[in-house]
C-alpha cells in the first residue's frame, strides 16, 4: 500500500511540477538568469521533499510551490514594465572583450578569469583571441562572440625568431605570469618574450593581462590598463 501511494504520489508531483513550469513560461528552459535559476531550484527541493514522507500532506508541497510560481510570475510581469525591475532580477550583459581590448575590471567584477574566456571562445569555434571584435556575457552566462569583419594583416614573423609548431594559438602570459610550458612548446625562452614586448611597449611581464602567440609567430599582447 506504501508503494502505491509513493507511486501515485510521484505522478502527482510530476504532473504539478510540469504544468508550473509550463505556466511560468518556456523561458525557464530555454535561459536561466540566477532569479529563474534559485526559483527552478527551490520547485525541485521542494518536490523531493513531499516524495521523501510520504506521510506528510500534499498539500504542504503544492502550497510553497504555487506561492513560487506566483512570485516569479509577479516578477516576470513586472519585468516587463519596468527596465528598472528586469535590471534588478535579471542583470545585464556584459563586454568581456570591446573593440579588440579584453576588459580586465569587467571580468573581476564577474569573477570570470582568462580560462572561462578562453574555454567559451573554443566553444564558440573561435580559438585565437586576436579575431575577436566582441566578446559579450550574457545573463545566462553563455559568452556571445563577434569576430572581427576583417582581421588584422597578419605579417610573418621576422628572419630567425620562426615559431615553428602546429595547433591553436598558445598562452604565454596570463595575468601577468609567464606560461613557460608554453614557450618550451614554440623553443623560446622569457629572453626572447621580455624582448617582443619591450618591442611592444611593454617593459616588465606584470605589465601584460594576456598574450599569446599562433603558430605563424604573431604576437596578440593586452597590457594592464
Amino acid at each position: 500500500m506504501e508503494m502505491l501511494t509513493l507511486f501515485l504520489r510521484t505522478v502527482a508531483v510530476y504532473i504539478i511540477v510540469f504544468v508550473i513550469l509550463r505556466v511560468m513560461g518556456k523561458r525557464e528552459i530555454g535561459k536561466l538568469s540566477v532569479f529563474d535559476l534559485v526559483i527552478s531550484i527551490m520547485i525541485a527541493e521542494i518536490a523531493v521533499f513531499v516524495l521523501e514522507d510520504v506521510g506528510k500532506p500534499m498539500l504542504q508541497g503544492i502550497l510553497p510551490m504555487a506561492t513560487l510560481m506566483i512570485v516569479q510570475l509577479t516578477i516576470a510581469f513586472l519585468s516587463l514594465k519596468s527596465r528598472t525591475v528586469r535590471r534588478l532580477f535579471e542583470g545585464e550583459p556584459s563586454y568581456i572583450i570591446k573593440n579588440g581590448k579584453i576588459d580586465r575590471e569587467e571580468m573581476r567584477r564577474h569573477r570570470y578569469n582568462l580560462d572561462d574566456l578562453l574555454l567559451q571562445l573554443r566553444q564558440s569555434k573561435v580559438m585565437d583571441v586576436a579575431d575577436v571584435e566582441f566578446a559579450i556575457l550574457e545573463n545566462s552566462g553563455k559568452l556571445t562572440v563577434v569576430e572581427k569583419k576583417e582581421k588584422e594583416a597578419k605579417p610573418p614573423a621576422e628572419p630567425g625568431t620562426s615559431i615553428r609548431y602546429e595547433g591553436l594559438p598558445l598562452p604565454l602570459i596570463m595575468d601577468g605570469r609567464v606560461q613557460d610550458t608554453n614557450l618550451e612548446k614554440i623553443g623560446k625562452t622569457r629572453f626572447w618574450l621580455k624582448n617582443e614586448l619591450q618591442s611592444r611597449g611593454a617593459k616588465e611581464f606584470k605589465e601584460v593581462f594576456f598574450c599569446s602567440i599562433d603558430h605563424r609567430g604573431n604576437l596578440f599582447l593586452d597590457k594592464k590598463r
